[in-house]
């Protein structure tokens, strides 16, 4: 048996920052804390990098141009997360 639900949608309005953590303050009045090595980038960016953010889709995702990082809001919620960067192949001689 399968079942549809309506989701709504989950916006967020804030971020701050703190030493290892950055928060995203959803419309609903609920606070996501998030640990900047569940993203690689957020990780290894600078405190200033990580303050050049900007929100995407209204609110639906946040963005870092300088550190080329994207969240969704849905995905935080998900506890989707990114720690380590891609492996390539080494590079043929």
């Amino acid at each position: 048996m399968s079942t549809l639900v309506d989701i709504e949608p989950v916006k967020a309005r804030h971020i701050r920052f703190e030493k290892s953590l950055f928060y995203v303050e959803l419309e609903d009045g609920r606070e996501i804390g998030v640990p900047y090595i569940w993203f690689w980038r957020l990780d290894k960016g600078t405190d200033e990098q990580r303050r050049r953010w900007r929100f995407i889709g209204q609110g639906a995702g946040i963005h870092w141009e300088e550190l080329d990082e994207d969240i969704s809001v849905i995905g935080l919620l998900q506890g989707r997360k990114d720690p380590h960067p891609p492996k390539f192949p080494p590079a043929e001689e």
